[in-house]
């Protein structure tokens, strides 16, 4: 996250301390709005510490679009 937060401060020219409350609030928000396995993997994302973080991440947004869009177009859904 420490990377995100200094992202913000270099475009926005907020203090690390306020780029940092704005980042959580955002992460917060997104943990609220995914579909919880998305959410659920949200933070170890972020953080880059967990191992399968990003591949988790892609396999479930995987499964989660190819389910909506297979019902989109006639398909099963899972």
């Amino acid at each position: 996250m420490n990377e995100i937060v200094a992202q913000v401060v270099q475009r926005t020219g907020l203090s690390p301390e306020d780029a940092q409350k704005a980042v959580a609030a955002v992460i917060d928000f997104l943990k609220q709005k995914l579909p919880p396995p998305l959410a659920s993997h949200l933070q170890a994302f972020i953080d880059g510490g967990a191992q399968g973080g990003l591949g988790a991440l892609e396999a479930e947004a995987g499964e989660l679009l190819k389910g909506k869009l297979g019902g989109m177009f006639g398909g099963q859904q899972p």
